[in-house]
């Protein structure tokens, strides 16, 4: 992630016309955007097109971005509305995501490789947006915790303990837990 500063001369320059200025932008955040829509769509290919989306949106509505140096939570902000109007249209023409194929054997994964990566993708399903936001930005995206309150509005406080609760919640459902531990029963 860029600093504010970077980030706002970046989108001054991408606003006037400068297109190794949205690029620029564009390798910076195209990452975190992937994680976003992954967390909301949660088939990689799909939060590929959704991220891609979402940037073509941006670039076309480049001038309705009014704090340049906050770019990057108003371009988390187009994912999150593009990954709801694509779930949107998924119900409505598509099978759930559970019923898509893992990895093909051979691609250089361990065997269990795919049914880890559905098993996590489905715990992220379980976690509310902002959580899975965290999550993902944090531990994909290397995020720290003020960049991710920055972006998402909250307490750098709240990021942490955000980030606690849904990793918790994360190892209880990769682990076959119920939510309450497990170990009431």
């Amino acid at each position: 992630m860029l600093g504010t500063d970077a980030t706002a001369t970046l989108v001054a320059r991408a606003q006037r016309g400068e297109a190794a200025a949205f690029e620029a932008l564009a390798r910076a955040y195209l990452r975190a955007a992937y994680s976003v829509a992954l967390g909301f769509v949660g088939r990689p290919a799909d939060a590929e097109d959704v991220a891609q989306d979402a940037f073509v949106q941006a670039l076309e509505h480049l001038d309705s971005c009014r704090e340049p140096a906050r770019f990057a939570a108003w371009l988390l902000q187009i994912v999150r509305n593009r990954a709801r109007n694509w779930l949107a249209s998924r119900k409505l023409r598509d099978v759930p995501a559970a019923d898509a194929p893992n990895d093909a054997p051979g691609d250089g994964a361990p065997p269990d490789a795919g049914a880890l990566r559905g098993e996590l993708l489905a715990a992220l399903g379980g976690l509310g947006a902002v959580p899975r936001e965290v999550v993902l930005l944090h531990d994909l995206e290397g995020w720290t915790h003020a960049e991710i309150a920055a972006v998402l509005g909250i307490s750098e406080v709240m990021s942490r303990q955000h980030l606690f609760v849904a990793r918790r919640a994360l190892r209880r459902a990769i682990d076959g837990q119920s939510p309450s531990g497990g170990d009431d029963e």
